[in-house]
């Protein structure tokens, strides 16, 4: 593979030497797809993201393509090779496809994305890109956002292709745009976000003039849909390194346009200094929520560790003694959880999960430091519902105390908490709570039919399961007779 940049210091033959491997793994369905297209006359060239992942050494499955060729072009020449087509990207010239392809001796899967060479700009007043198509290949690479996604390899030749400087930008792990970022953000205000987003992801610095032009231009991020912006702020949240990419959204005020509950958790301390930065400590709460993640990066926990505590800044008081308080900030923050995320346009099952264990996030407290009743531990299983188990990361999570004395102690008192719910659900089936009678049962033992006295004698019953636990059917029966005289 050879290199256009001919004067690359030595110390990128290591990241070049593991492009190549990474680009031999991958060359059964990248030299195929592209002899198909040399056949019709067209060109092919690995570009973007896959480029850049095959010199950090990490490419995946997933390939980008970029093509001279038009997209009903693109379609003729892929639809009698791909295992299955798709073309919901067509309107913005990519075609996307599936092909399983042998690699030695192992049979992969690759998702494919073909993309015919593009410009594309914001109008001052439109909330979606205007694509026009370009006619060579270093024309597509100076609308990309940065120089490390600013690389393609054309194929089959291999041949290297990288006018902005993107390989030693990679070997710095710095994020600059391939023309000046004003010119770029311009372009797609996006690109701001994105900024963040990749720096979170592979843990690169962003270069100070990206920064300043991300300062200056932060109300054109306005103009993007919520839709747009909540998969970045997604992807930016599900990163190795969300702190990251979060601190340059609040420094740059970025975080004020589209996440704005954030920056507002910067309280000014007061002179007493008796209360914690709730903007740091949320931060310290994320990434300890992420130390406690099983099966990968859980987006409904890592909002819910962000947002936590968001309904401090309304809530703040100051006794009179000094001390601050911020009570019933869980109720606060949970509406303000379901107000944000909703703008977001994130989905309703999502956005009930999010604010619920925002609203439970301070119930553990609630019940102090002594031995939890089983009415206690019930309700806290009852109310959590299949949230449980994110709500014991959360509620794990969420401290951030350098007392290690005190620490120790709640641990140890959570996990009194967590051995009472496993006895529990061992004896009672707790995930399942219901009333010991349902409500045919209630209509037949009461002599009543369908009303509102069925709700309120089905209510009463789960107290009285709640509180007690399982009760046998005459014991049911009998408390239930006893409480309907009383209404009547």
């Amino acid at each position: 593979m050879s290199n256009a940049n001919e004067d690359s210091p030595s110390a990128l033959s290591q990241v070049q030497s593991r492009a190549v491997s990474e680009l031999l793994r991958v060359s059964p369905v990248a030299d195929e797809l592209a002899r198909r297209f040399q056949e019709a006359g067209f060109s092919l060239a690995l570009v973007g993201g896959s480029v850049r992942d095959a010199l950090l050494g990490r490419l995946g499955n997933d390939l980008d393509f970029t093509t001279d060729a038009r997209p009903e072009d693109v379609l003729k020449i892929m639809r009698p090779w791909a295992d299955s087509l798709w073309e919901v990207g067509i309107a913005f010239g990519t075609v996307g496809a599936q092909k399983d392809a042998r690699v030695g001796e192992v049979v992969q899967s690759f998702e494919i994305e073909v993309t015919t060479y593009r410009s594309e700009a914001y109008d001052r007043s439109s909330r979606k890109p205007e694509v026009s198509y370009g006619d060579s290949i270093e024309e597509d690479l100076v609308r990309r956002d940065f120089t490390v996604n600013a690389m393609a390899v054309s194929l089959p030749e291999k041949r290297f292709i990288d006018p902005h400087g993107g390989l030693g930008d990679l070997a710095a792990r710095v994020l600059r745009t391939p023309g000046t970022p004003e010119s770029s953000f311009s372009d797609d205000p996006l690109r701001m976000m994105r900024a963040a987003r990749f720096g979170a992801q592979l843990d690169f610095e962003v270069a100070p003039e990206v920064v300043a032009a991300m300062k200056a231009m932060a109300d054109r991020i306005e103009i993007v849909s919520a839709e747009r912006v909540r998969e970045e702020l997604n992807k930016l949240i599900l990163s190795a390194y969300p702190r990251k990419g979060l601190t340059l959204l609040v420094d740059t005020g970025l975080a004020d346009r589209v996440l704005p509950e954030l920056p507002a958790l910067r309280l000014e301390r007061d002179e007493h200094h008796r209360h914690k930065d709730v903007y740091d400590h949320s931060l310290i709460v994320l990434e300890q929520a992420m130390a406690l993640e099983e099966n990968g990066p859980d987006l409904t926990l890592r909002l819910a560790a962000l947002l936590h505590d968001i309904g401090k800044p309304q809530t703040r008081r100051f006794e009179e003694d000094g001390r601050v308080s911020f009570h019933h900030h869980e109720v606060v923050g949970a509406k303000m959880t379901k107000k944000r995320m909703t703008a977001l346009k994130y989905s309703n099952e999502l956005v009930k999960d999010v604010s619920r264990l925002v609203e439970l996030h301070l119930r553990f407290h609630g019940y102090g430091a002594g031995e939890w009743t089983d009415s206690a531990v019930r309700r806290y299983v009852r109310d959590a519902g299949p949230l449980l188990d994110r709500l014991h990361k959360l509620t794990r999570s969420d401290c951030t105390t350098r007392n290690k004395r005190k620490a120790t102690a709640l641990f140890r008192a959570y996990d009194g908490l967590e051995e009472r719910v496993a006895q529990l659900q061992e004896q009672e089936e707790l995930d399942a709570i219901r009333p010991d009678l349902d409500g045919n049962q209630i209509m037949k033992v009461l002599d009543i039919g369908p009303g509102p006295a069925i709700g309120q004698a089905y209510k009463f019953l789960l107290e009285l399961r709640l509180e007690n636990g399982p009760v046998e059917y005459d014991a049911a029966v009998a408390a239930l007779k006893e409480w309907w005289a009383k209404q009547n």
